[in-house]
């Protein structure tokens, strides 16, 4: 009988139906979290990997055209995926890490253009979905989008924005020294453990060296006290190769992972085991005496390499060896099967150096295949390396062509942890494609940028590129065919339109091809209808009207959809199995009857009367968020006050407008969902009925 009842307890544990976030109440137990650790480079570009590009020239063999090994990031690309279509949301990093952070493209995000130090929209991050789903978060290096305050109390501190932890430089401009103490070109600067400023310690702290010995130690205290029972998540910003090129003191210690590599010691002043030697002094010796053919002439002697490409090799090479260090740390904590890496960066190269010798990424072709770079968004600007790897998950040598960008991390992180993505995140979970399991929705790859500077004069890049005026800049893609606009006047300015996966430099415009026009014609509408204007960062185009939608047939009324689940922040429907559905005449929370948690759904379209601005105010007993086609109208989920009013104006066209409406449920709210309306001639109120289709 007492076996009976063990065999009885196992068959309850293994076959008992688990909800895991509100999908299915058939899907069986939730499976164990993995640990995740997202590696962001500061302006490394798309063709400085081997993996991507530098591989290539080595094979080549051409003298004339130097090149570098990055053989760890190499491995770990070897052991997962290469996204070789993956797109930064901006070719700056303030705007980039902020797109990063918050799931959201440059058409929503509320950090654009060159905002730099602006706080971070308080708001879901990635951070805060990770520790919500019961993970550890932490992060290291650079910061940048803290706001305006008096420190430590700036109002976007990483504390504050969903991190547990925090060792890094918040100031934007405190990442263009590596050096934080000694400030050798840049001048002394800050570096924070969370509240506290700690460089008068880093005495010969190369912040590369530093930023991955902190994680190390942090990864072994977390193990040593969690002893993997719960996940953590590690956010990674080395603000290396950007700006100034300063080297290491010394070689990188042999070794790795738990007892070679990188070490924290934490005693002041020698805080790590390269806080010692000469500042600035080492080269990698790959690196040191290199030579190429500069003259193109093989029966000349070659030239040495240049010194501040000797430095930024060595200052590639030296990621290289953190990255390796760190996954060999993983190896001997023995959770290396059940960790997610993912190394991008930021944006595309630059051309700072911050030294006395000037800097270009044309020496080792840093911009990849690609015309353009840092501050451009042709493609060299834009596409960046992004390696994931996810063993007995992500298949060895997988490639993901199809086009991805960064704030799709957030959805697919929020996956891997188990739990579903926020409603108002622009990305969608990459997962179906990195594992090949299930189907992979569409990203929305859409930039929009400032800068009143040109792309370089290049020989490398294609004529028509060089010297091109930037000013205001804007790129969306369908499929292979991405359309880009530079100098922007207005938002009748046609598109240059190209194929990137035959033509990756941009050189033929196919925007005059016969039955182009449809595709231009579509490119201008896409724009206006996965954006919102941001009165901080104003575009020729934000007056436009949002034009309306071409349906063969409609009839009055909208479609709901209930969704069962404890849900803490409104979910992207998309991933959800639908537990009650309907037809309505405007949406109404009476069309479900049911009283536990959940999430409703309404979609239809709205039919606007007259050309012009309108404001549309929602009044939730829990939470609400409105979708004007993918223009994010109304936000009323983080940090909304149950029964109070929120607003938002978009300017649409005449006609059928898609909307998609989500209200939260929660079990003793105020069941109520008010929709408000003004415009052209209407006076503040209800939505009639008659102004719904489906």
């Amino acid at each position: 009988m007492k076996n009976y009842s063990v065999i009885l307890a196992l068959f309850i544990v293994i076959s008992f139906p688990a909800y895991i976030s509100g999908q299915s109440s058939k899907q069986q137990a939730k499976p164990k979290q993995p640990n995740i650790i997202f590696i962001l480079t500061d302006d490394l570009g798309y063709g400085d990997l081997g993996v991507f590009f530098q591989n290539q020239r080595k094979k080549a063999s051409d003298r004339s055209e130097p090149w570098t090994s990055t053989p760890n990031i190499d491995r770990l690309a070897a052991s997962g995926a290469l996204l070789p279509q993956h797109y930064c949301a901006a070719p700056v990093c303030a705007p980039a890490r902020a797109s990063l952070l918050l799931g959201r493209h440059q058409g929503h995000a509320n950090v654009r253009d060159n905002q730099f130090d602006k706080a971070l929209d308080n708001n879901h991050t990635i951070a805060s979905v990770l520790r919500t789903a019961g993970y550890t978060t932490s992060t290291f290096g650079k910061w940048g989008l803290q706001g305006a305050g008096n420190p430590p109390d700036w109002p976007a501190h990483p504390l504050n924005r969903g991190f547990d932890y925090y060792m890094g430089m918040i100031r934007h401009a405190d990442g263009h020294e590596h050096y934080p103490k000694e400030g050798v070109y840049r001048g002394a600067k800050q570096v924070w453990e969370n509240r506290t400023n700690i460089a008068d310690k880093l005495d010969k702290c190369y912040t590369a060296d530093l930023w991955t010995a902190a994680t190390k130690k942090w990864i072994i205290d977390f193990e040593k006290e969690n002893n993997s029972v719960k996940p953590f998540f590690i956010y990674l910003a080395y603000e290396t190769p950007h700006a100034v090129i300063e080297l290491p003191t010394q070689a990188y210690p042999a070794g790795g992972g738990l007892k070679g590599g990188m070490q924290w010691l934490g005693e002041p002043g020698h805080m790590i085991n390269t806080a010692s030697g000469k500042v600035d002094s080492y080269f990698h010796p790959d690196y040191a005496n290199a030579t190429y053919d500069h003259d193109k002439n093989k029966s000349t002697p070659e030239a040495a390499w240049p010194d501040v490409y000797k430095r930024y090799a060595t200052s590639v090479r030296r990621i290289d060896d953190g990255v390796g260090d760190i996954m060999q740390l993983l190896k001997d904590l023995k959770i290396d099967n059940n960790t997610l890496v993912i190394f991008s960066s930021d944006n595309g190269p630059s051309i700072e150096s911050y030294l006395k010798e000037d800097y270009a990424p044309t020496f080792f072709n840093s911009f990849g295949p690609f015309d353009g770079i840092k501050r451009d968004v042709w493609e060299g600007g834009v596409r960046v390396p992004t390696i994931a790897a996810w063993p007995g998950h992500i298949p060895a040598g997988r490639i993901v062509n199809t086009p991805s960008g960064v704030h799709d991390w957030l959805p697919t992180l929020a996956n891997a942890a188990g739990v579903t993505a926020p409603a108002n995140t622009d990305g969608v979970s990459l997962l179906p494609s990195l594992t090949g399991v299930g189907k992979q929705r569409n990203s929305t790859i859409y930039i929009e940028y400032f800068n009143n500077l040109s792309t370089p004069k290049f020989e490398e890049f294609a004529q028509q590129h060089r010297g091109r005026k930037r000013n205001q800049m804007q790129v969306i893609r369908f499929g292979d065919t991405v359309g880009v606009r530079y100098d922007i006047k207005s938002g009748k300015d046609n598109f240059e339109i190209y194929n990137v996966a035959e033509d990756p430099q941009e050189i033929k415009n196919l925007a005059n091809e016969p039955g182009m026009e449809v595709v231009q014609n579509k490119m201008k509408e896409r724009v206006l209808q996965v954006r919102m204007p941001d009165t901080s960062a104003p575009r020729p185009y934000d007056n436009d009207l949002v034009p309306a939608v071409s349906i063969r047939k409609t009839e009055g009324g909208i479609r709901w959809k209930a969704y069962t689940g404890n849900f803490p922040w409104l979910p992207d429907a998309a991933t959800l199995a639908t537990s009650e559905s309907g037809l309505a005449d405007k949406p109404d929370v009476s069309v479900s009857k049911r009283t536990n948690n959940g999430v409703l759904l309404f979609e239809g379209y709205l039919k606007i009367p007259a050309d012009g601005q309108y404001t549309f105010t929602i009044k939730a007993g829990a939470g609400a968020l409105l979708r004007i086609h993918d223009a994010t109208v109304i936000d009323a989920d983080f940090g909304y006050v149950p029964l109070s009013n929120k607003a938002g104006t978009i300017r649409l066209q005449a006609g059928l407008h898609p909307f998609r409406l989500y209200y939260s449920l929660k079990t003793g709210t105020n069941p109520l969902l008010n929709l408000e309306w003004d415009g052209p001639g209407i006076n503040k109120q209800k939505i009639a009925a008659n102004v719904f289709y489906k």
